[in-house]
């Protein structure tokens, strides 16, 4: 297949007050993609653990390739403690550290980067809140493919340095309105949504942003053109995944050469379905 996709980051639980549910913004976009019929691989770890093992067992099930996915003997599995107080507005608790910091550099990932198809690798700045993974990452950077950053800016596991380096490695850009406001604050007083993405198309040098934006739907940025879509009117059950799903919703049809518009529409349902539903690959 010409256009194989690569994921990497994190995979771990969402720990809500009544169950737990498989999550982690890169695999929930692995999960989904592999859904829609993307030949996809993840790259990731999971601790020597139960929580790791149901983790792998249902990868298996989807038949989403778990062929580099490291164990970790010493670091548990991760875990995110999700405060639902508001069900549109979800907190999380990301626990630090977790086997997903420590995803190490391995000749088996410099060989998968090369292979014969691989055109695409999505990543996010999470993944690289601690310095083993972020010099995993820095080195699968350097590989000659299309680049997809999924922005995900939860205090206090980013710094400004670090979102600017990855920002300077990316030619897909998806983040959310609030990130969006955050990040062109560093530069100017924000303005509006359509000034801050030209704004930082040009700083970056990124020609294809994506903003999602809640109930009012999500914007385009492709080829110096802006396409908005207003939201899908549901019923949120809760936010968790909704944007790991448009993602994967807007890269499936990216890579199918839809048109620019199509592309975003098509995310904008996938989005909304799973906000409709509990978890983020439930269903």
């Amino acid at each position: 297949m010409s256009n194989a996709i690569i994921c990497f980051g994190e995979m771990l639980w969402d720990i809500l007050p009544d169950k737990e549910l498989p999550g982690g913004a890169v695999m929930n976009v692995a999960w989904h993609l592999q859904q829609l019929g993307e030949k996809v691989t993840l790259i990731s770890r999971v601790g020597h653990d139960a929580h790791g093992q149901r983790l792998l067992d249902m990868l298996h099930v989807y038949n989403l390739n778990t062929g580099y996915i490291q164990i970790d003997d010493q670091q548990e599995t991760g875990k995110v403690y999700a405060d639902m107080t508001n069900p549109a507005d979800v907190h999380y608790d990301i626990v630090y550290p977790a086997a997903w910091d420590f995803i190490r550099w391995e000749p088996s990932l410099a060989a998968l980067l090369k292979q014969a198809g691989t055109r695409y690798l999505v990543f996010g700045s999470l993944c690289s809140r601690d310095t083993v993974s972020r010099l995993t990452l820095e080195e699968a950077l350097k590989e000659d493919v299309i680049k997809v950053l999924d922005i995900n800016l939860r205090a206090p596991h980013y710094t400004r340095a670090h979102v600017e380096w990855l920002l300077q490695h990316c030619h897909i850009l998806k983040l959310n309105i609030t990130e969006l406001e955050l990040i062109s604050s560093w530069y100017h007083p924000y303005e509006d949504k359509e000034w801050a993405v030209r704004e930082l198309s040009t700083r970056f040098n990124i020609s294809t942003i994506v903003v999602t934006m809640g109930g009012d739907g999500a914007l385009l940025f492709m080829n110096d053109i802006f396409y908005v879509e207003p939201g899908i009117p549901v019923q949120v059950v809760d936010t968790i995944g909704s944007g790991d799903a448009f993602l994967a919703g807007f890269l499936h049809s990216f890579v199918q050469q839809r048109p620019p518009r199509e592309c975003l529409i098509f995310a904008n349902k996938l989005g909304a379905r799973v906000a409709a539903q509990a978890g983020a690959i439930a269903g």
